[in-house]
């Protein structure tokens, strides 16, 4: 299928910040796809789950409204973005001169040719082997202690250059962050990173 062919069930795109990670604070558009089988209970977006609720969009539409944004960082995220071969998206983002990120679960096979892919597994639905090799960071979401070993095990799978963040879930930050910060300064969080949703604080998208 040609890249002009192609469509996606979109459910928003906006310029914004990348509130999370590490290119935290660096001006980005976001390119939020709707349709999700991983159904995280905690998820904030999660109108986003019924891929039939949204209208579909070109390649050429979302590649137009991207270098409309003037912005060069695109994010991809969702819902659950790689249920759907994203290469014909991503190659026509970079040929303008983009460079494309990617927010998924690892769940579905990675399909493109991503200059950064943000992992971030779920217990909900496993990872698939292969795209624990693709992550460029690791970032595990924390709602209790658990979560910090079961980040741990999650780390044993990808490559020793993946940068490994933990973020708390938004509405549990309060409880969680002391034993985060505990989990950070021993031995075992010594290669981890703090990751936090600035863009909440902020009061932006």
């Amino acid at each position: 299928m040609s890249s002009a062919a192609t469509t996606y069930p979109v459910m928003e795109v906006f310029p914004t910040l990348q509130g999370e990670g590490h290119y935290s604070g660096k001006p980005a558009y976001f390119i939020r796809l709707a349709g999700c089988d991983v159904g995280c209970a905690w998820c904030d977006v999660k109108e986003s789950w019924p891929a039939g609720d949204f209208p579909a969009q070109t390649v050429e539409q979302l590649v137009s409204g991207a270098v409309e944004s003037g912005l060069t960082l695109i994010v991809i995220t969702g819902g659950e973005p790689c249920m759907y071969d994203l290469t014909p998206l991503v190659s026509s983002l970079q040929d303008k001169g983009l460079r494309v990120h990617l927010e998924t679960s690892g769940a579905h096979p990675i399909r493109g040719g991503f200059d950064w892919v943000t992992l971030s597994p779920k217990k909900f639905k496993a990872c698939l082997p292969e795209s624990f090799l693709r992550a460029d960071e690791l970032k595990v979401i924390v709602v209790n202690k658990h979560d910090l070993k079961w980040a741990v095990e999650q780390s044993n799978e990808v490559p020793s250059h993946t940068l490994l963040y933990i973020q708390p879930e938004w509405s549990r930050r309060e409880k969680v962050q002391s034993i985060m910060l505990e989990f950070l300064n021993s031995d075992t969080g010594s290669l981890w990173n703090f990751s936090a949703q600035t863009h909440k604080y902020l009061g932006i998208r």
